[in-house]
């Protein structure tokens, strides 16, 4: 029996910002700022995990990928065009149409669907990759969504999550400094008793009946404006890798 992990208040957020989801100046400058180190860490997993070679052309043919909680589609464009048969989903139905026009115009084929993990795992959906970023902390229940995130995996497959730790520095940058200082997203947008710690969600992950097996960290350097990945630092931002058995 699959449960239902959508929180609704969660969504109404995103979809009253659907619109300006390609706008890199708009409420999600902070993922177009982020977005090529999350590119890096996606691409290099993918490339170790299933042994491609990131320097030839269409590197990820053959592939078959879903990002759950695609939003506008930032991930679902570059796996594209890396050659993936990518499967984007969200929850937020206004972010499925912005989706599908920016990669018309990008003259890309992307399969986007208003929908949820658990209503696609329930179909029998199989990928070889889910991408799972910046989703889980908006979630209703953390592990009935890695549990059907999982179930969507073919045996041995990758699982790529990214979220935000919970502790005071978090508040400080993610929520104080993010929403109200630089003001890159609407108030409210994160609620810092739904951050997950690295150990907590290893735990859940385990639970889920996934195996962690890399995590790494976000990092912003306020004085070049830019992010890079740390091995060490996961006080704030960080994303896992993580396998479904093979057998």
């Amino acid at each position: 029996m699959q449960t239902n992990t959508v929180d609704s208040s969660e969504i109404a957020k995103f979809e009253a910002m659907a619109a300006e989801w390609w706008d890199p100046k708009g409420k999600f400058k902070p993922l177009h700022m982020m977005n090529p180190v999350r590119l890096q860490y996606i691409t290099d997993q993918i490339a170790a995990e299933f042994d491609r070679d990131l320097n030839s052309d269409k590197p990820f043919a053959g592939l078959r990928i879903l990002d759950i909680g695609c939003g506008g589609g930032l991930l679902c464009e570059p796996m594209a065009r890396l050659g993936a048969t990518i499967v984007g989903a969200d929850a937020a139905e206004r972010n499925i149409p912005v989706a599908r026009v920016h990669a018309e115009k990008s003259g890309l084929e992307i399969d986007y669907r208003h929908t949820t993990a658990e209503a696609m795992a329930q179909a029998g959906e199989q990928f070889d990759v889910v991408l799972n970023m910046e989703v889980v902390e908006h979630v209703a229940d953390p592990l009935g969504f890695l549990t059907a995130c999982q179930q969507l995996l073919k045996p041995g497959g990758l699982h790529l999550c990214s979220t935000i730790n919970r502790n005071p520095k978090s508040f400080a940058m993610a929520i104080v400094g993010a929403e109200y200082v630089m003001r890159w997203l609407p108030k409210g947008t994160h609620e810092w008793n739904k951050f997950i710690t690295p150990d907590e969600l290893f735990d859940l992950m385990r639970s889920a009946d996934l195996e962690p097996v890399d995590k790494k960290g976000y990092v912003f350097n306020f004085a070049r404006f830019t992010w890079s990945i740390s091995a060490k630092d996961l006080t704030v931002n960080y994303v896992t890798a993580a396998l479904k058995p093979a057998t």
